[in-house]
């Protein structure tokens, strides 16, 4: 079944920025649009704010794009505000590459962005809509702990092998941040302060936990065969695929919180797109939504970096270190960089764009030229997956 044809190599980003990300009191959702916008618009000499024809704002905060008109005063452009949970970055990406590949439009933006630290919705309680009553009203950290006792069940870890590997994500992703200028958290806690952080919920301790953060990103994309006349290092699309969970996980004996079927779907759908057929040997480097440490372990399988019921071996063995075979979050991920809902598809992307363009400084990783971004929302069971892949050079 065909659910979304291919536009590989139809487009690529030409020019991206992102803000720090953080408990950015001093600065509003605005100031941070305009900052994002500013740095993307820098990078591309040839491009004035004038020049782009249309817009993709993803953010929760708001329920229009009106926002981004008044910050960025754009007159009578059109913006589409979109929101996907905790994959509406990735959203407004993939919506805007859509309109230049169609043909709609020939110089996009794609802009996502977040106050969550002084709005009052953020953290462990978060009100939610009147639902049918099949919905967990557990915590996300409660739900996402689930992964743990269930993966060690199957697999035969026991639980202090368990929190070694948990611990070993986040200790590598704050190793990652700690050379990364705008995250978040930029310190180094050691493998035992990690360990010994505050319960929250099951095993997941404080430091299982990604970030609360303010911040912006933002691409332009244009047509793959214009990219050229705008930079020197184009970022070209290779594959765009979102898939979306029936909801049915925690209702289904089926479930065992082992897996995301959402993530192995959207995955399925962007190798077919981009003709890759050993992930694990073709994609040199990857950002992946690490919102708790275990979730990281369990996308390693199902993006099929690790075998079933080794990802947890290849984790220890620093597989997925900025030096290992496979570099995983090179920029801190979640955990380290932060996570302001609409912002963290395009920051991942960001990383992407650094990278490939050996702009990455003292992370940057050597050699590498296909990357790819997973960025998810909602729960265990019940959630959409946004799986993206990208290189430096087309066909």
């Amino acid at each position: 079944m065909i659910v979304s044809k291919s536009i590989k190599d139809s487009v690529a980003v030409i020019g991206m920025g992102c803000t720090q990300f953080g408990e950015l009191w001093d600065k509003s959702a605005t100031d941070l649009m305009i900052e994002a916008v500013q740095e993307t618009l820098g990078v591309v000499p040839a491009l004035e704010l004038n020049d782009l024809d249309a817009y993709w704002l993803g953010t929760m905060g708001s329920n229009s794009g009106l926002p981004l008109a008044k910050a960025l005063k754009t007159g009578y452009k059109p913006i589409t505000r979109v929101e996907n949970m905790c994959a509406t970055g990735s959203e407004a990406f993939r919506a805007s590459c859509y309109a230049v590949a169609a043909g709609a439009c020939d110089v996009a933006m794609a802009i996502g962005v977040e106050k969550l630290k002084d709005s009052g919705t953020s953290g462990l309680v978060i009100p939610d809509p009147i639902r049918d009553g099949t919905f967990s009203e557990m915590t996300a950290p409660a739900l996402y702990s689930m992964i743990v006792p269930a993966y060690c069940k199957k697999y035969g870890v026991t639980e202090q092998e368990m929190k070694e590997v948990l611990t070993r994500i986040a200790w590598k992703n704050h190793q990652n941040g700690s050379k990364n200028p705008r995250a978040q958290f930029k310190n180094c806690p050691d493998k035992d302060m990690i360990a010994g952080s505050p319960t929250v919920a099951g095993q997941l301790g404080v430091l299982d936990c990604s970030g609360v953060a303010d911040g912006a990103a933002a691409a332009i994309v244009v047509s793959a065969d214009r990219a050229s006349d705008y930079c020197e290092h184009p970022l070209y699309v290779k594959a765009l695929s979102i898939a979306t969970g029936s909801g049915q996980g925690t209702m289904s004996p089926e479930y065992d919180f082992t897996t995301f079927p959402e993530v192995v779907e959207s995955a399925r759908r962007a190798y077919s797109q981009a003709g890759i057929s050993q992930p694990g040997d073709e994609i040199d480097f990857a950002e992946v939504h690490d919102c708790f440490t275990p979730t990281e372990l369990v996308l390693m399988e199902d993006l099929g970096f690790s075998e079933r019921g080794s990802g947890w071996r290849d984790a220890l063995a620093g597989r997925f270190d900025l030096d290992g075979d496979l570099p995983v979050n090179p920029d801190g991920g979640l955990k380290s960089f932060g996570h302001p809902i609409g912002a963290s598809g395009l920051r991942m992307l960001f990383e992407v764009w650094l990278q490939l363009s050996n702009s990455a400084g003292e992370r940057q990783i050597s050699g590498v030229s296909t990357a790819l971004t997973n960025n998810l929302g909602g729960q265990p069971g019940e959630c959409v997956s946004f799986v993206g892949i990208f290189g430096s050079e087309p066909g």
